[in-house]
């Protein structure tokens, strides 16, 4: 098979169909050799019903339904691994990025014989927050991690076979697949896309954001651990420090007495703060090696359309 064309549901019931006419229209235009492949993420909407009606009239069209919902990350490596094409196309089906990129992805990963082609937005779209959050995010990420991915991608991307093998390959159990699909290698060119706002609100909360932001560094960088050591070490060697002022001063003026009630509770409560935090950020990575350890698949599929 030429082409895969992987995307995920999840409450995309109102998209399916414009995006299944737009996208198999652009596909054809490249090979009639292709599939594409639709992985529901437990969509509590009627997004399979709408996929199954279509693969009525359109055996390219493929459906992976899995047990509930596992999270876009678990959904995306579902779809890849069910893949069968030479070439593998990731997208969104919200049409926040149109079906027509595929075109111009599959002609320069042919032109320049290389093994991705990815979209990036050269400015993010959205209010200032999360324009301003994203930018800080990408940053902290590239700095905390030693890693370089590219600021602002998205999810659409044109993939080769033995990529998207070696990128399943890495078996990573706390999935973020922009620092993975980075890390991953070979030659990779960043294409810009105008994303548009999507129709319906995100199903993106700040609560899920915070939490890629959470996985994304534990994944890729053991700063916050260093950071937590050297804030340890620094703290202590202030202390040594105090302990010597105070115990001197004691020596030249012993007929003083030592008030400082407030700022020792002060003390003692920061430390105690820094000791927590510690202790928190400890915790999330013995949580990812007790994630890898256990050693679950990734997901469970229900039934498998195709």
């Amino acid at each position: 098979m030429k082409l895969s064309i992987v995307t995920t549901l999840y409450r995309s019931e109102q998209y399916v169909n414009e995006f299944y006419e737009l996208i198999s229209s652009n596909a054809n235009k490249i090979t009639n050799d292709y599939e594409i492949v639709f992985v529901n993420d437990g969509s509590p909407d009627n997004s399979v019903e709408c996929v199954l009606e279509i693969r009525k009239k359109d055996n390219k069209v493929k459906l992976i339904d899995l047990s509930r919902n596992f999270g876009h990350h678990y959904a995306i490596m579902a779809g890849l691994n069910f893949a069968l094409g030479e070439y593998i196309y990731l997208t969104d089906c919200d049409l926040e990025v149109s079906p027509e990129t595929i075109i111009a992805f599959n002609d320069k990963i042919v032109q320049q014989k290389i093994d991705v082609v990815y979209g990036f937005q050269e400015t993010r779209k959205g209010r200032f927050i999360e324009k301003q959050g994203g930018g800080l995010f990408w940053k902290m990420i590239n700095k905390l991690g030693n890693l370089d991915i590219p600021k602002n991608v998205v999810t659409e991307r044109l993939m080769s076979r033995r990529y998207v093998e070696n990128l399943i390959s890495l078996g990573d159990r706390n999935l973020f697949l922009a620092g993975m699909m980075s890390w991953t290698g070979f030659s990779q060119l960043g294409v810009p896309v105008l994303k548009m706002q999507r129709k319906g609100n995100s199903t993106y909360s700040a609560m899920k954001r915070i939490k890629l932001a959470t996985e994304a560094i534990t994944s890729f960088s053991v700063v916050p651990l260093k950071m937590m050591f050297n804030l340890g070490i620094l703290i202590t060697l202030a202390s040594i420090l105090g302990i010597v002022f105070i115990v001197i001063r004691k020596l030249i003026f012993p007929e003083q007495i030592l008030i400082g009630y407030t700022s020792l509770m002060i003390m003692i409560m920061l430390a105690l703060g820094i000791i927590v935090c510690a202790l928190g950020i400890i915790g999330m990575y013995i949580s990812k090696i007790f994630i890898q350890t256990q050693n679950r698949p990734l997901y469970i599929i229900k039934n498998i359309y195709a």
